[in-house]
């Protein structure tokens, strides 16, 4: 009886294994640039509050973007993972290229993105400004199971708010406002109302 209880959750550990792989395994699209334009927003002031739960949401700019996803991280555990489980590290322009890509070694940990280059294949600043770690929360359940859909390397269409997050306790998560910063604080915190795949530009 104990094998056949072993031989069932090892059944269902390998179903589950098939369909997390089905869900996110990577996709290699060939060379050239995918997603030309960079994200677009329009600053509101003011802004509305939202509800999320014990969380109030305060919306800065209506969001809108067309990009490659580079790496995805998912969280559970730390502050932000109740609101935020998913985080996105997003290219447009050159870092939406195959062949500029395959020369970064991109990862994502502790909400930060990182890349390194042994030699860079385009300058370094444009690096910064054609890519960005971005903090996900869906608006809502379909919102939801679209951000769980999505795979790296695929490109993707987004639309939202870029807000700014707090608790009553004191616990503040603020956006950034611009594609020009780095470092810490340079991640945008995105009200995710959609997310659909988009068709990439021919190469």
């Amino acid at each position: 009886m104990q094998r056949l209880v072993l031989i069932g959750l090892l059944l269902v550990a390998l179903l589950g294994g098939a369909q997390w792989w089905r869900h996110h395994r990577p996709e290699s699209p060939a060379p050239g640039v995918l997603a030309l334009e960079a994200p677009t927003q329009i600053n509101l002031n003011p802004g509305s509050t939202l509800r999320h739960g014990d969380v109030t949401l305060v919306t800065r700019a209506r969001f809108e973007l067309t990009a490659r996803v580079l790496s995805r991280e998912d969280y559970h555990f730390d502050a932000g993972a109740s609101i935020a489980p998913i985080d996105l590290a997003l290219g447009w322009g050159r870092m939406s290229d195959s062949s500029v890509l395959s020369q970064i070694q991109i990862t994502q940990s502790f909400r930060f993105y990182h890349w390194h280059v042994d030699h860079f294949p385009i300058p370094r600043r444009e690096i910064e400004q054609s890519s960005a770690n971005m903090h996900m929360i869906p608006a809502d359940d379909n919102a939801r199971r679209e951000l769980e859909r999505v795979r790296r390397g695929e490109v993707i269409h987004l639309e939202g708010f870029l807000v700014d997050a707090s608790r009553p306790d004191g616990w503040q998560w603020h956006t950034s406002m611009t594609r020009d910063d780095v470092g810490d604080g340079a991640c945008e915190l995105v009200y995710v109302e959609s997310v659909e795949p988009a068709e990439p530009v021919e190469p």
